[in-house]
C-alpha cells in the first residue's frame, strides 16, 4: 500500500508550480483559456458559438506562442484557426439535404476501419515527426509531443464533423498532455488539461444521449407524375 502513496515533495512543487504559474499568467492567457472551456461547454451542447470561442481563443494563443517564438506551435494553431471556421459551416449547413430540409450537421459515428485507419495515420506521423525531432531538435518527450500533436489535428476535425468518439480522442490526447506539461513543470497548463478530461466525460455521454434521441434519415418521397 506505500507504493500507492503519493510522494509529498511531488505534490508540494506541484501546488507551489500552480501558484506560480497563476500569478505569472498574463490578462490574455486567462482570456484564451476561459475562452477554451467556454468552447468545450458550448460544444458539450452542440451549440454552434463554441466556434467563436474556440477561434477567439485560438488567435490569442497563436499570436503568444509567436511572441514567445515557439513556432511551431504557433503554425497549429493556425491549423485550429481555420478548423473553426470549417467547423462552423459544417455544424450550420453541413447536414444532408438528401433526407431533409434539415442543413444543421447530425452526430455521426466512425466504423472500426475508420478508427483503425485514423489512429494508424496518427501513430505513423507521430512516429516520423518524433523520429526527426530527436535528430535534429533538442526536444523534449518528442514522441508523446508529436503523438499529442497529431491527434490533436485528427480529433479537431473529428469535432468539426459531429463524429461522437472525438471525446475519447479527446480523453486519451488531454491524459498523456497533462502528463507531458507536468513533467516539463508546466502545471497550470497540467491541471487545464485534467479539467478538460472531466468535461470530455460529459461531453460523451452528452452527445451520446443526443444520438440516440436524434432523428433518424428518412428519404424525401419522390414527386409523382
Amino acid at each position: 500500500m506505500d507504493n500507492l502513496t503519493l510522494d509529498p515533495s511531488f505534490l508540494t512543487l506541484a501546488v507551489e508550480g500552480i501558484i506560480s504559474g497563476a500569478s505569472a499568467m498574463s490578462y490574455w492567457e486567462v482570456l484564451a483559456a476561459l475562452l477554451s472551456l467556454a468552447y468545450l461547454v458550448l460544444a458539450m451542447r452542440q451549440n454552434s458559438l463554441c466556434w467563436y470561442a474556440g477561434f477567439a481563443s485560438t488567435a490569442i494563443l497563436s499570436w503568444l506562442f509567436w511572441d514567445a517564438s515557439l513556432l511551431m506551435e504557433s503554425a497549429l494553431n493556425i491549423y485550429y484557426l481555420a478548423m473553426a471556421i470549417y467547423g462552423w459551416y459544417m455544424w450550420n449547413y453541413g447536414g444532408s439535404k438528401q433526407f431533409s430540409a434539415d442543413t444543421q450537421l447530425s452526430i455521426t459515428t466512425w466504423s472500426l476501419k475508420q478508427h483503425t485507419l485514423a489512429i494508424t495515420g496518427v501513430a505513423l506521423f507521430s512516429l516520423l515527426s518524433g523520429y526527426l525531432l530527436t535528430v535534429n531538435t533538442g526536444a523534449a518527450l518528442p514522441y508523446l509531443d508529436s503523438f499529442t500533436t497529431w491527434g490533436a489535428v485528427l480529433t479537431t476535425y473529428m469535432v468539426a464533423k459531429k463524429i461522437l468518439e472525438n471525446w475519447i480522442y479527446w480523453i486519451v490526447i488531454d491524459v498523456l498532455a497533462a502528463y507531458m506539461y507536468a513533467d516539463r513543470s508546466l502545471y497550470i497548463l497540467s491541471l487545464q488539461m485534467l479539467i478538460f478530461v472531466i468535461m470530455c466525460f460529459f461531453g460523451f455521454k452528452t452527445w451520446l444521449s443526443a444520438y440516440y434521441q436524434q432523428p433518424q434519415p428518412t428519404e424525401v418521397a419522390e414527386p409523382t407524375t
